[in-house]
């Protein structure tokens, strides 16, 4: 890493840097071997499941890892402010990734509703406190936002090949106990480095009165013994539950709490009509960054299958792990940010920035040709009646690397910039429900592709390829005369 990439941004950048990093990666590598745990048999010591089950659970796993953030920041805001959130969410993930480490099936979904909760409190506090820590003017954020984007990569490339190597070659629950070490190196230097914050993140946004503080106290702890509740209903077989059907209804779920949460701000907000019009610009951003994660998270599930069972990984005569392959990405991510950074900076300073809706256009046509790339890829593998060659996924990583650079971290700086400040914990934890979203789309689309094994992927991966792409140049279509609506009194 280069710290001279820190040099010019507020000290405290340093320390949310960090700590990012470790937590990303232990999400990360617990993720890098979800799947192929699930899908493994049992003398392997894995949990057997066929692919569409494991692929839905995969979906319902990574949407509650977003859907939480919601919650999360409304936490932070009315109760505990962002510091103690990242503080207690880091702890809390800690605390799931080694219970996943005890091979026992009921202690694998203990496991994981630790890790999503945890998550929930730190992933959008951890993002707000970055965005708090520059003015709303100052150019540098988007730069701050894409080299705190770095620490995601980073982390998530030390997860995967770490995790994956011991999830794959040792025994999984090593890797998960790997990942649960992780956020424990991350919880230490938040707490050692803390000071550098400052007091941003320190206090809760929202000033309440000792009656109000009480109820909200009351609705997380009653939330809190609904989820434990359910769960243990789901040990003692009392309920039990279909994961593809369940993660349909989630999807619809997810759907009527973004909307619903878009508009109680949006009517009830006592928003000024600048405000109004900021939020349906992130509204409108809010569907792209959806449409684009359900293609993206195609990296953790039908892209990990086609790594495993249909890609030549064998180097010298030795088969590296198919979770290897997930570094690619963050990867290009570190390569690729610091001249994000440095073309967001240039373009702004001449007047030349694209506006939001035009980058992720761009970002969702960059997807779509990554889909291109990995279908043809099947087809010939397909053809030629072998496995394909790792270099299709490699060139389609590459594209939805630079995809997701151009939507992700401007996405996290747009959201800190158009939010009304008494709503960015909140607001932040809406944006993540995008994440969600597709997700849990991801996971169900991914079920699709592994029905009859590599014959039925090619097809998938055209129509998200089609689907994408048509989005993204509506979007650039569409992308002055948003700008301009919305910012219609500075342009004047």
């Amino acid at each position: 890493m280069d710290f001279k990439l820190l040099k010019n941004h507020p000290e405290g950048l340093k320390t949310l840097f960090f700590t990012e990093m470790w937590e990303r990666m232990s999400y990360y590598g617990m993720r890098g071997i979800l799947v192929l745990f699930m899908t493994a048999s049992i003398t392997e010591g894995g949990l057997e499941l066929n692919p569409v089950s494991a692929s839905a659970i995969y979906g319902i796993y990574a949407s509650c890892v977003y859907l939480v953030t919601l919650p999360g920041g409304w936490i932070a805001d009315r109760l505990i402010g962002q510091q103690k959130s990242i503080l207690y969410g880091g702890i809390i993930i800690m605390i799931g990734h080694f219970i996943l480490a005890i091979p026992n099936l009921n202690t694998f979904y203990l496991g994981l509703l630790f890790v999503v909760l945890g998550t929930g409190l730190l992933k959008p506090n951890i993002s707000a406190i970055v965005g708090s820590l520059y003015k709303d003017n100052d150019q540098r954020k988007e730069a701050g936002f894409t080299i705190f984007y770095m620490a995601i990569n980073i982390g998530s490339i030390l997860g995967f090949f770490i995790c994956g190597y011991l999830g794959e070659n040792v025994g999984w629950h090593y890797g998960f106990a790997a990942a649960g070490l992780g956020m424990a190196f991350g919880l230490g230097q938040f707490i050692i480095t803390r000071e550098k914050l400052g007091n941003a993140g320190i206090s809760p946004q929202v000033i309440l009165t000792n009656k109000i503080k009480k109820r909200d106290y009351l609705i997380v702890s009653f939330s809190l013994i609904s989820i434990i509740s359910i769960f243990v209903l789901g040990i003692l077989d009392i309920w039990s539950f279909n994961p593809v059907p369940l993660a349909g209804v989630i999807t619809i779920i997810i759907s009527l709490i973004s909307l619903s949460y878009f508009l109680i701000i949006f009517i009830f907000g006592k928003l000024t009509n600048l405000e109004k019009r900021k939020m349906i610009l992130i509204f409108i951003l809010f569907i792209g960054a959806a449409f684009f994660w359900s293609g993206f998270d195609q990296g953790g599930s039908s892209f990990n299958i086609f790594a495993k069972e249909f890609t030549n990984r064998l180097i010298f005569g030795w088969e590296y792990p198919a979770s290897w392959l997930q570094i690619v990405n963050p990867a290009f991510v570190v390569i690729l940010s610091p001249i994000m950074a440095y073309i967001w900076v240039f373009l702004g300073k001449r007047m030349l920035d694209p506006s939001l809706p035009f980058k992720f256009g761009l970002g969702l046509i960059l997807m779509g040709v990554g889909f291109v790339i990995i279908a043809l890829g099947a087809n010939t593998a397909i053809s030629n009646e072998s496995l394909a060659s790792a270099k299709w996924l490699l060139l389609t990583y590459l594209f939805h690397t630079i995809g997701e650079l151009v939507v992700s971290p401007i996405g996290l700086a747009a959201i800190s910039s158009l939010s009304p400040k008494r709503f960015i914990g909140q607001m932040m934890g809406v944006w993540f429900l995008a994440s969600s979203l597709g997700a849990i789309i991801a996971g169900l689309l991914s079920g699709q592709a592994t029905t009859e094994g590599l014959k039925s992927m090619p097809d998938l991966f055209n129509n998200i390829a089609i689907g994408a792409s048509s989005l993204g140049f509506l979007f650039i279509i569409l992308a002055k005369p948003i700008h301009n609506w919305v910012f219609k009194e500075e342009i004047k």
